[in-house]
């Protein structure tokens, strides 16, 4: 691609609008703001959305229309993972499996059918870019970040559920952008805070961590989100994110992908920190990325003319040429034509009934030890801290939907209790079947600590793990549901509940 720019001064309206198309800023509120919306009228090419963005379906419909209304052609995005990140569902909590689930179930035409339910709820309220799947492999025990987000920890299977998941999506019309590249699954720091290393090299990388990435380039996928990650086995002196060896040689030449390539939020510490917003968005279009994404509390209106400032004098200067930040443009507009050009998946049921099944068929159940009686639960639900993409307000656990169906049902909910506090809510179900509810506590020692001072007098509790769950299956019976979704709550309580009124 070459690009029409002969201006080399911030005065260009061409490359003004070069600039402006590859931001994917987002914004804060549920309606349009006005900054906003003059940067659409003259050619931002992309919004991401969050939860904070969205209340409900009619509310979302007229947003991404009166975004729409100032730019036909731009691409909105939001990460909508369909599992413990969720940000349609952030408020009720998700109706499908995440990627664990989907992955311990193993039976792709279910992941598929769940991909393309997503995919037609985020067709009809206006989006058209998904920032999702996580292709990440989940091989690090104490990876912060990634957890109920992969698929599994197998690269085959991670990479046949990968491909299924784009097919499904991206029948629906709505792009997918695989993440986090070239993979966030072997680092035991969170990329939220700072910069994790891939102590990978490039011969465990290819037989592991991008093994999905060729899935998903096979299967059509029409975008690839960049981790901010330090791969020393391709570039030991930059992130991933604004490294031409890792984006252009690695992922564009040896990979064969020739879709959009989009940042992740580039207000993230990892790379932030280091090389600000400006030099960060800079340093990515020239390694090879095509849209800067720019989240959080950062995307207002200052921040996003400094980043099309960056942008415009790093071309005037010669430090980005122009043809590069055409080229990334060029493929910002074919993304948006590409989703304009599509048909869509046709309205059906078989995808919630898909969902459904997937979760039941991978929940999973050891008896250790029989019941000792049935009846009404006591449920003790111990909180942990889970990272950033996991909306806050997204709700979680057993107590509610055990109560739906088992009437006089009672729960506590405990975050790092100390002796006392934890005796005192044990107590309170004496007599009674015990329900221990935890996520992912084997990456916790709080956790796996409170769990067994509580199996120590009541070994006859039942324990349900809504995350990763560890090696062990502690508990008179032992509940693994692979994900703390709404769905997965509710087919785990059903599943008590059969066993409490035996």
């Amino acid at each position: 691609m070459t690009s029409s720019v002969s201006a080399r001064n911030l005065g260009s309206p061409v490359l003004a609008e070069l600039a402006d198309t590859v931001l994917q800023p987002g914004f804060k509120g549920t309606t349009l703001p006005d900054w906003v919306r003059k940067r659409l009228a003259t050619g931002l090419g992309g919004i991401a959305l969050y939860s904070r963005n969205l209340a409900e379906k009619g509310q979302i419909q007229l947003l991404t229309a009166a975004i729409r209304a100032e730019n036909p052609d731009v691409i909105i995005a939001l990460d909508e993972e369909g599992g413990d990140v969720t940000r349609l569902e952030a408020f009720s909590g998700s109706s499908r499996p995440g990627n664990l689930a989907l992955g311990a179930a193993d039976e792709p035409a279910l992941t598929e059918a769940v991909a393309r339910g997503i995919g037609r709820d985020l067709a009809e309220v206006g989006l058209n870019l998904n920032y999702a799947p996580v292709v990440d492999i989940d091989s690090a025990l104490h990876n912060p970040v990634v957890g109920t987000r992969a698929f599994g920890s197998d690269p085959e299977l991670v990479a046949r559920h990968t491909a299924a998941w784009v097919s499904g999506l991206q029948s629906a019309g709505v792009a997918g952008c695989a993440k986090h590249f070239p993979g966030h699954g072997a680092t035991a720091v969170d990329s939220h805070d700072a910069l994790p290393t891939v102590e990978l090299s490039a011969a465990e990388l290819a037989a592991t961590a991008l093994l999905p990435y060729r899935a998903a380039i096979a299967a059509g996928v029409r975008a690839i989100m960049t981790g901010h990650l330090l791969v020393p086995a391709y570039d030991a002196g930059s992130p991933a994110t604004i490294s031409a060896r890792l984006m252009t040689g690695l992922l564009r030449e040896e990979l064969g992908f020739d879709g959009l390539i989009v940042t992740d939020g580039i207000e993230m510490p990892a790379v932030s920190a280091t090389y600000g917003l400006g030099g960060t968005a800079v340093r990515a279009l020239a390694a090879g990325a095509d849209a800067i994404c720019v989240g959080g509390e950062n995307a207002t209106p200052g921040v996003v003319g400094l980043l099309r400032n960056s942008i415009m004098a790093a071309v005037a200067d010669g430090v980005l040429p122009e043809e590069r930040l055409a080229e990334a443009a060029g493929r910002v507009r074919a993304l948006s034509a590409w989703s304009a050009g599509h048909p869509g998946a046709p309205a059906g049921e078989g995808d919630a009934h898909a969902a459904v099944t997937a979760a039941r068929s991978a929940l999973s159940i050891t008896i250790n030890t029989a019941l000792t009686a049935p009846g009404v639960p006591h449920v003790i639900e111990l909180d942990a801290p889970t990272n950033l993409a996991i909306d806050p307000a997204t709700p979680w656990g057993l107590g509610a939907p055990l109560s739906a169906l088992v009437p006089g049902t009672t729960a506590v909910r405990l975050d790092a209790p100390g002796d006392a506090e934890l005796r005192q809510a044990v107590d309170a179900g004496a007599g009674r079947p015990l329900v221990l509810v935890l996520r992912t506590a084997y990456r916790d020692a709080r956790l796996t600590a409170a769990v067994d001072r509580v199996l120590a007098g009541r070994p006859d509790a039942i324990v349900v793990e809504l995350g990763v769950p560890g090696g062990e299956r502690p508990g008179a019976v032992h509940v693994a549901t692979f994900g703390g979704t709404a769905l997965c709550c509710q087919v785990a309580a059903q599943a008590l509940a059969a066993m409490l009124r035996t």
